[in-house]
């Protein structure tokens, strides 16, 4: 009954089992042809095509390599050349690149036929640009605008003015092509980043990850300009903020600043100055603050990152103007900074009623524990009206103040020294003074952060310990 069924099966389906059989033998064959096929470039020699490539990256790539250790073969996964430890320019001469790898992919059969060699697309690994702001932009341009199919994998761009280190990003992906196309992926200050760049390029939205900051980036102008016109808006943490800004030669021009938060406002103008050196120009109007804001502020953190302090380079004013009718302390503040190399001076200008006071100083950031150094000059015409502001009665009207004094304060510790305390009236604090108003005031922020100062209870606390 088997062999029955088995001859019926056999006589009906024998051709199509022939097919079969022989198909076998072409997939074989098939198989053994490709292996041969891939194989065989691993006995070519590289170093006489190496003119031929070198030529192509430089017609389709923009690639100029000036020097290479060697040409590899790699059958697998795909077909590739492996070209290690590059020295090349980047369209142009001051862009240069040093690449670990540069793995080139050719189409199927140009890997036989050089005289009409042909790439599908290029990766780059462990990549280093030193390059200047300048340059960098334009490389950006270039690489954004490649047709042909690039990968960046690892590459680190160090930013430098006059031979200083200005800026560092590392640890950048990118590839102009497939799910992930025109995304760039890094790190700055040892933060995670990402840009987006949309398809016309003229929108371009940024996420520091992890630090709840997010940047939309909308150029005005063609983008075949040298400079392009641009507006920035995004938000820092829970604020949001606005900037239009205006590349010039060797600057940055901001304006119409708009940074708005439930705990404070404020509007701007600036200059970011590009060359000879990196530096950041900031005029700032406060039109409100919430001194809650100073006080949460996590100085000891801020002062860890000193590589970040090392590189700042400004100038900054703060101008605030209390409105009419306000109960708010200060009438006018007007401050002005400015830091370089982790130095920070500074001058604050603070009216009270018809009362100022003066403070100018320094403090360097790089310290371990910081010292702030300040010489302060207190004038009023009316001490009783002055008092009156922090709710504390006094009898004498009209009674004038004009006192200096100048010290230093540990800004992570809280510990204090007046050098000297003086006035006018003659008045010249003795050592027994000077010790006790120290103990004031180290007692008063005990367990307390530097930025308690600014607490009005801790003032007026202050002020009735001393009079």
């Amino acid at each position: 009954m088997i062999n029955k069924i088995y001859k019926n099966i056999n006589n009906k389906f024998s051709r199509f089992f022939k097919f079969i059989f022989f198909i076998r033998y072409i997939f074989i064959i098939f198989f053994i042809a490709s292996v041969i096929f891939i194989s065989v470039p691993h006995f070519f020699d590289y170093k006489k095509r190496e003119n031929i490539i070198k030529l192509y990256l430089l017609q389709n790539y923009n690639l100029e390599i000036k020097k290479l250790k060697s040409i590899n073969y790699k059958s697998l996964p795909y077909p590739h050349l492996i070209i290690n430890e590059l020295d090349m320019n980047f369209h142009s001469d001051e862009i240069d690149l040093k690449t670990n790898k540069l793995l080139i992919y050719p189409k199927l059969f140009s890997i036989y036929n050089f005289n009409n060699f042909q790439l599908r697309k290029i990766k780059l690994l462990k990549n280093k640009v030193k390059t200047n702001f300048n340059n960098l932009i334009l490389f950006t341009k270039e690489v954004l605008n490649l047709k042909n199919k690039l990968l960046f994998q690892n590459l680190i761009i160090i930013v430098e003015e006059k031979n200083e280190n200005v800026l560092n990003l590392e640890k950048i992906n990118f590839k102009n092509y497939g799910y992930k196309k025109n995304i760039i992926s890094g790190e700055i200050f040892n933060q995670k980043f990402k840009i987006n760049f949309k398809e016309n390029l003229k929108n371009i939205n940024f996420k520091l990850l992890n630090a709840g900051i997010y940047f939309q980036l909308n150029f005005l102008d063609n983008l075949s300009e040298p400079y392009l016109n641009g507006r920035l808006k995004g938000r820092i943490l829970n604020s949001n903020i606005r900037i239009d800004f205006s590349p010039k030669k060797n600057n940055i021009e901001i304006s119409n600043l708009f940074l708005r938060d439930k705990h404070f406002s404020i509007d701007g103008k600036g200059n970011l100055k590009l060359k000879p050196f990196f530096k950041l120009y900031f005029s700032s109007k406060v039109n409100n603050i919430n001194a809650e804001v100073l006080k949460n502020l996590d100085l000891e953190h801020l002062l860890s990152l000193k590589d970040l302090i090392m590189k700042l380079n400004s100038e900054i004013d703060i101008l605030f103007k209390s409105k009419k009718f306000s109960r708010k302390l200060i009438n006018d503040l007007d401050i002005k900074t400015s830091i370089a190399y982790g130095r920070l001076n500074f001058s604050k200008n603070i009216k009270i009623l018809k009362s100022t006071f003066n403070c100018a100083g320094n403090i360097n950031l790089m310290e371990a524990y910081p010292i702030l150094n300040f010489k302060c000059l207190i004038n009023s015409p009316d001490k009783k009206e002055l008092l009156k502001k922090f709710k504390i009665d006094y009898k004498i009207k009209n009674e004038k103040i004009n006192l200096i004094i100048n010290g230093n304060l540990n800004i992570l510790s809280n510990k204090i020294n007046f050098d000297k305390i003086e006035s006018d009236s003659g008045y010249k604090a003795s050592k027994e003074d000077i010790k006790y108003f120290k103990s004031t005031f180290e007692n008063i922020l005990s367990n307390k952060t530097f930025l308690n100062i600014f607490e009005l209870s801790k003032i007026k606390r202050f002020i009735l310990e001393i009079l």
